[in-house]
């Protein structure tokens, strides 16, 4: 299955959107279709033996709605564009308010020149026939885009525009020639008929709708924010150091292996590890930790974190669309691309929403008539209907919300992929934790050691000499531990490893031993002070390292896989926002339990193997919203099984296949942050959707005037078209407010 990414031009609403999926589902070979119309973007999944990415471009062209395909991995930031430009604008305005001038002066007091009255009411209305005229050709895009979408049975909302203004342009025309008429013949009926012109509604509707729909825009701008500061933070230019000098270069052709030099308040530019230099790292825009991380040699860096003192020089590993920043970028473009099932009625309404609109205004016009109105109050009625539906509001009830949600969570490391996942992560009602690298650090470290017969450097000094050419996960810890004690490892001879057991040697020409205290038992070691130190451990859950040398007991050294400093901190806001919390892990009882009980969780299933995790999972998600949370490289079939699955503490592996959300930082208080997100942000699109639903069950009746005969309350269309401008500014401006989502929390980098 091939997916990829078109650009959509023209579309004006959600009826348009809604279209274009029509067309393309209707091709042969298609698996799945979702149209942004907040992005202009559409993605496809189909089958390239059946269908070709051309014939998605044609067809949907062919709809009236340009298409193009996009590079997939294409990161160079484009500010939307917008159609409504500053000429138009100002054209539409300044000719409708002189058209006002002409057409409500009088009303208004204001002077009116003496040839416009009496004989000169034709020159008037003449006046204001080519002031509607000129602003209806200025946004002649609503009118030929809503004619074409009539004619392939595609309206949209540009057709309503169109009809509408259209509607009242033609009665004002036939008002004109009316008034034309009777002027000598009868020259009270003719200024009679001034009365009725219609000509300010026909200018008054396109103009209020561009001014809309450029605060709409400039406020839609708004909602790409975070995509927008995420690409900023690659530098254009980047120093390398070439030949032993240094050399500005574009960022865009450092090739791995390069030597990048980083100055404090620099940026990196690439993903890489450190070979000079030691400094502290901002790391906050692209995991929301606030904190800054000292690195050294050695350490590794991510693109965008900047670099807030010392100078640092380092060796390019991942480059170009392979960066961590490239990486996340694209997540949260393409999550922003995406639906959330929640959408899927606003799309249904969406498809028949402007015909059934149509057919209401041409009921009232007809129930107007038919009860005796005036031929002006019906189509007053009529062409109100018309202007103030506003298809617009549903559409974009979604994609803003998702598309501000996503890219704010991004700036807290919360990368989310789908609107699917999005609208599920706030639903869970079971967060299944993996305990290595997820609760823990994943990385063993001496908790605790006793020396046993000689000093600790001694104990250190042998430890380490024969851990140094051990490959066991604890090796590390020893070494590390000596390191920090600045104990040099000792010189081994005659190294030997016994699997399951430890390790052996000769230190200056004695025998030594590390592993198992049975080990040491079965080499003729007294282990009895080793045994009343290791029982005084029992139920801590570290692992007991004895040590023996010169054919005595040195020692123990205690290591465990520390917990993570917010595990117990993001339990309890798990447990808070209702979930239940279970460990699922691979290690024993007594280690699980004695990190559930530090941490708070009270689940726990210990020795799983990866099949038993995965059956756990199935069972559970039977009858409950599951999330699994884990590393995302072991937990890969666990992570498919739930509900939806986060990967965390992925560092420079952004792009996990398998999980639905990735946690840019290792801080499990992360996940609650996710699920926090995933609420807040579902709970913004149904305030949007009611709004936008809202809007038109109450604005379409009393525009068609079911409040006149009791209440003489009548809609004027002009006030129709700037309260639908109203409602889908509404539902942009309200998506907005998900930028200050976590704030209260902690202080991080503006979205």
């Amino acid at each position: 299955m091939t997916k990829k990414r078109f650009k959509v031009s023209d579309m004006a609403c959600s009826a348009c959107s809604a279209a274009v999926e029509r067309c393309v589902r209707s091709l042969d070979g298609i698996d799945d279709v979702s149209v942004s119309l907040l992005a202009g973007e559409m993605n496809v999944s189909y089958e390239e033996n059946k269908v070709s990415a051309e014939k998605i471009c044609e067809v949907v062209s062919s709809a009236g709605y340009p298409t193009e395909t996009m590079e997939q991995r294409q990161l160079v930031y484009e500010e939307p564009k917008s159609e409504f430009t500053a000429k138009r604008l100002i054209g539409s305005i300044v000719l409708t308010l002189i058209l006002m001038y002409f057409s409500m002066g009088h009303m208004l007091g204001l002077p009116t020149p003496d040839f416009l009255t009496g004989d000169g009411i034709l020159l008037s209305a003449g006046i204001q026939m080519v002031l509607a005229a000129a602003v209806m050709v200025i946004n002649r895009k609503y009118f030929t885009g809503g004619v074409k979408a009539l004619f392939r049975r595609a309206p949209n909302m540009d057709t309503l525009i169109s009809i509408g203004a259209g509607a009242s342009f033609l009665y004002g025309l036939a008002t004109f020639i009316l008034i034309a008429v009777n002027l000598k013949s009868d020259p009270d009926a003719a200024h009679a008929y001034m009365e009725n012109l219609y000509f300010e509604s026909a200018a008054m509707i396109p103009t209020l709708i561009t001014v809309g729909k450029t605060l709409e825009a400039h406020a839609r701008k708004k909602t790409t924010g975070a995509v927008k500061m995420l690409m900023e933070l690659a530098p254009a230019e980047s120093v390398i150091l070439a030949d032993g000098e240094e050399k500005t270069i574009p960022t865009a052709d450092i090739k791995i292996g390069d030597i990048v030099v980083i100055r404090p308040g620099g940026t990196a530019p690439v993903d890489a590890v450190i070979v000079y230099g030691e400094a502290s790292v901002d790391e906050s825009s692209l995991t929301g930790e606030s904190m800054p991380v000292r690195k050294t040699t050695g350490d590794s860096i991510i693109s965008g974190s900047i670099v807030t003192g010392g100078i640092l020089h380092v060796k390019a590993e991942k480059v170009g669309e392979d960066t961590t920043l490239s990486q996340i970028v694209r997540l949260v473009s393409d999550a922003g691309a995406t639906k959330a099932p929640v959408a899927r009625l606003a799309d249904k309404i969406s498809g028949i929403f402007v015909p059934i609109v149509i057919s209401i205004s041409l009921v009232t016009l007809a129930v107007w008539l038919i009860f005796g109105d005036s031929v002006e109050h019906a189509i007053r009625c009529a062409v109100s209907v018309l202007v103030i539906s506003c298809p617009c509001a549903l559409g974009l009830a979604t994609p803003v919300a998702i598309t501000v949600g996503t890219g704010r969570g991004a700036s807290l490391g919360v990368l989310i992929k789908t609107g699917d996942a999005l609208e599920t992560l706030g639903r869970a009602q079971y967060v299944l934790l993996d305990k290595t690298g997820t609760i823990t650090d994943g990385k063993p470290s001496v908790s605790d050691f006793a020396a046993i017969g000689t000093d600790k450097e001694t104990l250190f000094a042998v430890a380490a000499g024969l851990e140094k050419s051990s490959e066991h996960p604890l090796a590390g810890a020893v070494i590390d531990k000596a390191q920090e004690l600045s104990v040099s490892p000792a010189d081994v001879d005659s190294f030997q490893s016994i699997a399951g057991k430890g390790i052996s040697g000769m230190v200056d020409g004695k025998p030594a031993y590390v592993g198992k205290a049975e080990f040491l038992a079965e080499n003729g070691i007294d282990i009895t002070e080793i045994q009343k130190k290791i029982a005084a451990h029992a139920n801590t859950g570290e692992t007991a390292i004895a040590v023996a040398y010169d054919s005595h007991a040195a020692g123990v050294i205690f290591a465990a896989d520390k917990i993570k400093p917010d595990s117990k901190e993001a339990v309890g806001r798990l447990k808070a926002l209702g979930c239940r919390v279970m460990m699922l892990t691979g290690d024993g009882e007594t280690a699980a339990h004695t990190v559930a009980e530090k941490t708070g969780i009270e689940e726990v299933c210990a020795g799983l193997l990866p099949t038993g995790k995965e059956r756990k999972i199935k069972d559970l998600s039977k009858d409950f919203v599951t999330v699994m949370v884990g590393d995302g490289i072991n937990d890969a079939p666990a992570l498919a099984l739930a509900s939806t699955s986060i990967a965390i503490g992925a560092g420079t592996e952004i792009a996990k296949e398998t999980a639905d959300c990735v946690l840019v930082g290792g801080r499990l208080s992360s996940v609650a942050d996710a699920i926090e997100l995933s609420r807040a942000v579902m709970k913004n699109i149904k305030e949007n959707l009611f709004w936008a639903f809202f809007y038109n069950v109450l604005g379409i009746p009393v525009a068609a005037g079911v409040l006149y005969p009791a209440f003489e309350i009548l809609l004027n269309p002009m006030i129709a078209a700037a309260a639908m401008s109203v409602s889908s500014l509404f539902v942009v401006c309200n998506a907005l407010r998900l930028t200050f989502f976590g704030r209260q929390k902690r202080k991080t980098p503006e979205a």
